[in-house]
Order: C-alpha cells, then structure tokens, then sequence
C-alpha cells in the first residue's frame, strides 16, 4: 500500500516537473517566433542610448581592465559567466537540499 503511494507521488513529481520543463522551453523560444524581425539588445545598448539623449557630450569617467578583441570573444565570456553562476547556484540548491534530506533523516 505505501509502495503505490510513493510510486503515485514520483509519477505526479515527474509529470510536474516535465511540465516546468516544457513552460521553461517555451517561454524561451515563444517569442523568437511572435515578434517578428525584433531586435533583442543588450541592457549596455539601450543605456548608452539613454545616456546620449539625456547628455550627447557625456564622456565616461571609467574604461574596462580588458577589452575583448572581438563580438565573440565577449560573447564566450559573457556565457562562462553564466555557466559559472548557474553551477553555482545549482551546487547551492543541491547543497540545501541535502541538508534537509539529512536532517530528515536523522
């Protein structure tokens, strides 16, 4: 009897989490293909737009330690950095989780 139970719950934990899964995918692909010919910009972009609007003589105060030699260059550390703080965040979230489990153990 507690065997069906617990076999009922990991069916209804596999079924939520695939859905979690497929509204993830979705929402990141969805508006690839609703906005039509749209221009997805970067934060830096627009805020240099908004900068020169409000003062075209601005000059910055402040230039980066390294400057990548290419748009791909910047664009593979700009993805190291997100892989890192992911794997962070996952070990993190691993972390906690088995404490808990632990605790429940005990």
């Amino acid at each position: 009897m507690q065997s069906e139970t617990l076999t009922q719950k990991n069916g209804s934990k596999m079924a939520a989490n695939i859905a979690m899964i497929v509204i993830v995918v979705a929402l990141a692909v969805l508006p690839l293909f609703i906005v039509k010919d749209g221009e997805f910009g970067g934060a830096d972009g627009k805020a240099e737009e908004a900068i020169t609007e409000i003062n075209a003589e601005y000059q910055p105060w402040f230039s980066p330690l390294v400057e990548p030699k290419s748009g791909e260059v910047e664009s593979l550390l700009f993805a190291l950095q997100a892989a890192i703080g992911a794997g962070i965040i996952g070990y993190g979230l691993g972390w906690l989780r088995g404490r808990a489990k632990n605790q429940d153990v005990k």
